[in-house]
């Protein structure tokens, strides 16, 4: 195995995705990068930064340094331009933006910021590139938190956990990302760093749905408890890591964030839910992708394998795609809980 990072030469990243994280990512880059190449989708919002070097839809007070980016709307042209490619773009919309890709990517090395599955497929995004894409796991990397946008892109103090299946490759990806406020730590559990990523946002729409029907701090605690147990349990079965220990950061940390902040989109989503919106009116008021939503059916499918007791996340399948009344199922649900 040889280290992509481990070259005199310099590498040049690329961002993949325009959405808040994408945006906070491209600023944290920024604090060691000379250059970064950055593919953004609609030439409208490139313009506004080269404009105002503000983003026009996401986390708007950032200031940006445009003469820095080398922005395109052509996916191929920042792909051929860049040796590490960051993806973070919404899990449901993944497919079609890689699908425009007809640069080889043989040469670069893959980081996916993604919180989500390839859902056409049930699978990781780490291991689509691997399955898909042919690209051996020493040329992919996942880059996990707990890390709300909104936090990295204020400066305030935020951990990284970055993952590939070989640590020197993982210790020089922390060296990528860490700077004064931001603290990294390298681990080689790619699966879970990934299945985590994605089961975290289910239970954080299952903790905003009790908000919003009023239940309290009391019960929420509990619930989060269950969570994690929950999430314990599928790591272990279906990705056993002997290595792996799910009290840090990466794992426990990354669920209690997202299941408390007010920046939880997850919560946010489970919250109007709680209240009484129907899942589309949710999502149509919200204008913001939660990928909580996308990863339940996903979780529920790929739970068929393994057919662990999860009442958490089929709660919330329930909910979310079998039309159940959110009041009723987390009334069922309080009774399997301890």
């Amino acid at each position: 195995m040889t280290n992509f990072f481990d070259t005199k030469k310099e590498l040049k990243f690329a961002m993949i995705g325009s959405g808040s994280w994408a945006t906070s990512l491209v600023t944290l880059l920024m604090n060691h990068q000379p250059e970064i190449y950055w593919y953004i989708r609609d030439q409208k919002n490139i313009d506004y930064i080269r404009k105002y070097s503000h983003p026009r839809l996401y986390l708007p007070t950032v200031t940006m340094f445009p003469d820095r980016l080398r922005m395109s709307s052509d996916i191929n042209e920042v792909v051929r331009s860049a040796d590490v490619l960051i993806f973070c773009i919404p899990s449901a919309f993944f497919i079609g933006e890689a699908s425009k890709i007809t640069e080889p990517l043989g040469d670069k090395f893959v980081i996916s910021a993604i919180k989500g599955f390839v859902c056409q497929d049930n699978i990781t995004i780490a291991e689509y590139f691997n399955r898909v894409q042919g690209l051996p796991f020493d040329r992919i990397g996942v880059l996990s938190g707990p890390s709300h946008a909104e936090e990295v892109a204020m400066r305030k103090l935020s951990y990284l956990t970055l993952s590939s299946k070989h640590i020197e490759v993982a210790e020089s990806l922390c060296r990528v990302f860490a700077c004064e406020y931001i603290k990294t730590h390298p681990s080689t559990d790619i699966y879970g760093a990934e299945y985590s990523a994605a089961l975290k946002n289910v239970y954080a729409i299952a903790a905003g749905i009790c908000h919003g029907l009023a239940y309290g701090d009391n019960f929420m605690s509990v619930l989060i408890t269950n969570a994690y147990n929950e999430l314990v349990e599928f790591l272990d079965r279906s990705h056993p890591d002997p290595k792996r220990v799910t009290s840090t950061s990466a794992y426990l940390g990354d669920l209690l964030v997202t299941s408390y902040s007010k920046f939880s989109r997850n919560r946010t989503f489970g919250n109007m839910l709680g209240k009484g919106y129907s899942v589309k009116s949710a999502q149509i008021e919200m204008d913001m992708v939660a990928e909580g939503y996308y990863a339940a059916k996903c979780i529920h499918e790929i739970n068929k394998e393994y057919n662990l007791y999860m009442p958490i996340a089929e709660a919330v399948y329930r909910i979310l795609y079998e039309d159940c009344n959110a009041s009723d199922v987390i009334r069922e649900l309080t009774e399997k809980l301890h």
